[in-house]
């Protein structure tokens, strides 16, 4: 979802750092194993109630795939944010906690999305979802910028500052989708396409984000 940030610190003499890694990854791993509960065909059925529940059962299928996606990237990032402390605040660790609290719940905006998708609630509840995980790591890598490369024109720091910015990206497009979803909710839905060319975008043109 977004690149790497360059010449980070290990965290492996941070062991407040160290535990929030492993942390981190056991909520990330329940999250993304629980969305898969909902894609269910029940037993004992006919040949006409079986192709009818597994056609049913296809926006589980899309759902989960979307969401799978979408929180491994938000595992990788995560990963990426934490690897690179060398210290942790009490703010970064409430927001850290946060974070991870935004992500254990997403499989119920996954649940909603698959079954009431024509609902504007429903997608406007999990796009809220999403901006909320993107804006607490995009606050993390700001916070924490000065710590991880104090000099600015640094090749690394221009790296986290584009990192930033596609994650900057990502909550305004998910954001805007949100009152979008009541006026269209595929509208909004197809509009989530647009993180492609803007984290693509962002990525490949350093130039766009002066130093700071």
């Amino acid at each position: 979802m977004t690149e790497p940030v360059a010449g980070t610190h290990s965290s492996e003499n941070a062991p407040g750092a160290a535990r929030l890694i492993v942390l981190s990854d056991g909520v990330y791993a329940i999250a993304m194993t629980l969305l898969v509960i909902n894609v269910t065909v029940p037993a004992h059925l006919g040949d006409v109630a079986f192709h009818k529940a597994l056609g049913g059962a296809l926006p589980d299928i899309g759902a989960f795939a979307l969401s799978f996606t979408l929180i491994a990237g938000f595992w990788r990032d995560h990963r990426r944010i934490l690897t690179a402390l060398s210290t942790e605040t009490a703010v970064i660790t409430r927001l850290i906690l946060l974070g991870l609290g935004l992500v254990a719940i997403l499989p119920f905006p996954t649940a909603l999305l698959a079954e009431y998708a024509s609902q504007p609630e429903a997608v406007a509840l999990y796009a809220g979802a999403m901006a909320a995980i993107q804006a607490v790591h995009a606050t993390l890598l700001l916070l924490t910028q000065r710590q991880v490369h104090p000099s600015p024109a640094s090749s690394a720091a221009a790296t986290r500052r584009r990192f930033t910015a596609q994650l900057g990206s990502s909550v305004l497009i998910f954001g805007l989708s949100v009152p979008m979803a009541f006026i269209n909710t595929e509208a909004a839905m197809w509009f989530w396409l647009t993180l492609i060319p803007a984290h693509y975008i962002l990525g490949h043109h350093p130039r766009r984000l002066p130093p700071r």
